[in-house]
């Protein structure tokens, strides 16, 4: 029997997967949940793996497997008796199982964006392929990396940025940012007196400041692929 916590966040993972193929983070579990803190995460994820119905997958990061739905194991409760000789082997049930990590996905390639002075923003439209690992629930794009202001965070020219779609970030974060509504850049984000200021990775280039009207988050930075020549 599970405790309406227990099965609160067994649901939410389950959905997550049959979403994304990606289990979610301690971070959007302990938010979904609305919890104080992510140990009552652990308690609750070592609790569903003590009773069978999670296990967690070896050598991936926050990689959770559902091998069984509670109405799953009330149909087993009352089912008649086998005689131990009798039983196969337990096969889990793969509900929400996530993608394997070879997999690959198309998202969007929206040309080139400026790690120097912005420049058009989105200009064209293709498509790259990208290993499903590499990215997290949400909406996906990618951006052909141009300039060199980024190096310090290790985004060179040439890279693809893997950026989730979004419109808010907090100071510190990888946004791409739309400015004036026409041009594009990729900085750190940050907020000071009013003011949005992005930051670049490299102290040969000045931070750039401006009004709040100015800026519009286009999504924050949540990979890089990079090709070797």
């Amino acid at each position: 029997m599970l405790t309406a916590k227990q099965h609160e966040l067994l649901r939410f993972i389950q959905v997550r997967l049959e979403q994304t193929g990606i289990s979610p983070s301690f971070e959007e579990m302990k938010e979904a949940l609305d919890l104080k803190s992510k140990s009552g995460v652990h308690r609750l994820i070592s609790a569903l793996e003590e009773r069978g119905f999670i296990r967690r997958l070896a050598n991936r990061a926050r990689a959770l497997e559902v091998i069984k739905t509670p109405e799953e194991a009330v149909l087993t409760s009352r089912s008649a008796p086998v005689a131990a000789n009798d039983r196969a082997p337990a096969k889990p049930s793969r509900v929400g199982a996530p993608a394997p990590a070879n997999d690959v996905l198309d998202i969007p390639l929206h040309g080139r964006i400026a790690a120097g002075a912005p420049i058009e923003a989105l200009e064209g439209q293709s498509s790259l392929q990208v290993p499903a690992a590499l990215l997290g629930p949400g909406e996906h794009y990618a951006l052909e990396v141009s300039g060199d202001s980024m190096i310090e965070a290790g985004i060179f020219d040439g890279d693809y940025a893997l950026v989730r779609r979004t419109d808010t970030a907090r100071d510190g974060e990888i946004v791409v940012a739309l400015v004036d509504n026409e041009e594009a850049t990729l900085k750190y984000l940050r907020r000071v007196n009013g003011k949005i200021c992005l930051d670049p990775a490299n102290g040969a280039y000045e931070a750039q400041l401006y009004e709040p009207a100015q800026v519009a988050v286009q999504g924050k930075l949540a990979g890089l692929l990079r090709r070797y020549h």
